[in-house]
């Protein structure tokens, strides 16, 4: 099933992206986004070669360019700006962002890194 937002809104100051799909609506903190970015420098060029991105708390979306009808490509306030995230992984992003997130979070404590809790976390909650 094709999957394609009816809307998609920027909240700065929360730093939230808002995924409006016909049956659901996700928000997704730009930090989460940010570190799940489907980049080659944050995915690698195959399994095993993922980087994990650390010290993004507080990073936000400046812009969000269209491509073509099928994609977003947001710029990082730390000026990443390579990953395009079509309509099927803005999706995925939201219907799997406990799992996805928890897995972050392991990660960065098997790599001994701390992450500063943010007041959008809640979005990443399981709420079910």
């Amino acid at each position: 099933m094709k999957r394609i937002p009816r809307n998609i809104t920027l909240h700065n100051k929360s730093r939230v992206l808002e995924v409006e799909f016909e049956s659901q609506t996700f928000m997704l903190p730009c930090e989460y986004m940010r570190v799940h970015s489907p980049s080659a420098e944050v995915q690698g060029h195959g399994p095993g070669q993922e980087v994990l991105q650390t010290d993004k708390e507080s990073v936000n979306i400046v812009a969000i360019e269209p491509v073509g009808n099928y994609a977003i490509k947001p710029i990082y306030s730390d000026a990443h700006n390579s990953g395009i995230y079509s309509w099927d992984y803005l999706y995925e992003l939201g219907s799997e962002r406990v799992e996805k997130w928890q897995h972050y979070l392991s990660k960065l404590a098997e790599n001994g890194t701390h992450r500063k809790a943010q007041a959008n976390d809640h979005y990443l909650a399981d709420d079910r």
